[in-house]
């Protein structure tokens, strides 16, 4: 299987097969993500040096104005899309063969994880995973440890506490908190006059 193939695969939220040529090809690209992170988290690099790092394992050109803090863990590397002036913090978490799309200006706290894949609940079909991509707005903010699962769309100007874990599709300008989060208040304009 061809990177693009995968990503159609994905991308069609089709199941990934525990047999399955798709399956095989995660366990690859795992590997090679293994491989890079362990050179981004086992050194100190200055940040053009990071960016490339970061920029081959996503297999795509960083911008210069993202800046993301190791230690960094994929199990993929090569589904995560991320905008202008992104801020991700130290040891986050991406599982991003579902697809990861983080949008301009949006900060990502200690810690994260954001996971795009779920299992089958049927016991005969445990081993195989159904994908299903996380997108974080643009000037989101996701607080230190939350965890934000498959499917879930974190709207613009939203806020996302420390800790929460997210299951449903958070509204703009909104905050949400708990487990499961829940809506917590509407950000309004007096918190953009300050």
């Amino acid at each position: 299987m061809e990177l693009k193939d995968f990503l159609q695969w994905v991308e069609e939220k089709k199941t990934i097969e525990a047999e399955s040529d798709a399956m095989r090809f995660c366990g690859e690209m795992m590997q090679r993500a293994l491989q890079l992170t362990a050179r981004i988290n086992g050194e100190y690099h200055p940040p053009t040096d990071l960016r490339k790092l970061f920029s081959t394992l996503m297999g795509t050109e960083l911008n210069e104005n993202v800046y993301i803090t190791p230690p960094f863990h994929t199990d993929f590397g090569l589904n995560i899309h991320i905008g202008k002036n992104v801020f991700i913090n130290a040891g986050c978490n991406f599982q991003d063969q579902g697809g990861i799309f983080i949008h301009d200006h949006a900060l990502i706290g200690h810690n994260v994880v954001l996971a795009t894949l779920n299992h089958d609940l049927a016991p005969s079909r445990r081993a195989d995973v159904l994908p299903s991509p996380i997108v974080i707005g643009s000037r989101a903010w996701i607080g230190a440890n939350a965890t934000i699962l498959p499917g879930v769309s974190i709207g613009e100007g939203a806020v996302v506490a420390a800790g929460a874990v997210v299951s449903r599709d958070v509204p703009a300008n909104t905050v949400v908190a708990g487990i499961p989060a829940k809506f917590v208040k509407y950000i309004g304009e007096e918190q953009e006059e300050r």
